[in-house]
């Protein structure tokens, strides 16, 4: 059973409010499907902020465009919302792999899917990520996007490396932390983003930069 919850907008808000609009309004517009999408969230769904919303999808969106990959892995669907902002750019036989560990959501998922026209390009899968992203057979991902529970990020970014070709992207979102990982913050979730975010620093296999968008996203290049 899927959770209602009222949010309250100006809370969640990770940037100003006034430039968060104005970004909004200088980037492409939000497809109706994915309003609806963004509103449904936040009106039926615990903690609708982690939805990408509608300019970190556009973001998404357009990287995915500009590499066309052929083969997408997401680890944490939520509401599905970013899904398709990566489906977006596939190529006509793509196929996007997308992995979520509630299994309450798969009805909201199949019907988020549906709505769009992407759906017959999406594989959607349930349980643990580090299990399944083993057990799938794909080996040559363009790109991954990793969005899930933020303790096992270097975990996930270590099963995948060797998954992704040279040349794809492995996008990791929230590594800014709401600014913890460069204040004095100690806690266990913010240590562990500091370790990711300086592990995948020192790794020379792939080229890496951080996006100061919203929460901070992770943007990595394999060589």
């Amino acid at each position: 059973m899927v959770q209602t919850y009222f949010p309250i907008f100006a809370a969640m808000d990770i940037l100003p409010h006034d430039l968060q609009l104005y970004l909004e309004d200088h980037c492409d517009a939000e497809p109706s499907e994915l309003q609806k999408i963004n509103r449904e969230t936040y009106a039926k769904v615990l903690k609708p902020h982690m939805l990408s919303g509608h300019y970190q999808g556009r973001l998404l969106s357009m990287l995915s465009k500009m590499i066309q990959p052929r083969r997408i892995l997401e680890i944490g669907t939520f509401t599905g919302y970013s899904t398709i902002c990566l489906a977006e750019g596939l190529t006509d036989d793509g196929i996007l792999h997308t992995i979520e560990v509630n299994r309450e959501m798969e009805e909201m998922l199949n019907q988020h899917f549906k709505s769009t026209n992407v759906d017959k390009k999406i594989k959607l899968h349930f349980g643990l990520a580090a299990q399944i992203i083993v057990e799938i057979e794909e080996e040559n991902f363009d790109l991954v996007f990793i969005d899930a529970d933020k303790r096992n990020n270097l975990l996930y970014f270590q099963l995948v490396i060797d998954k992704v070709r040279s040349g794809g992207l492995i996008i990791i979102d929230n590594v800014l932390w709401k600014g913890k990982v460069y204040g004095s913050e100690s806690d266990t979730d913010t240590r562990l983003i500091r370790e990711l975010n300086d592990h995948i620093a020192d790794d020379k296999r792939v080229e890496k930069l951080i996006l100061p968008v919203r929460d901070g996203i992770m943007l990595i290049r394999k060589k």
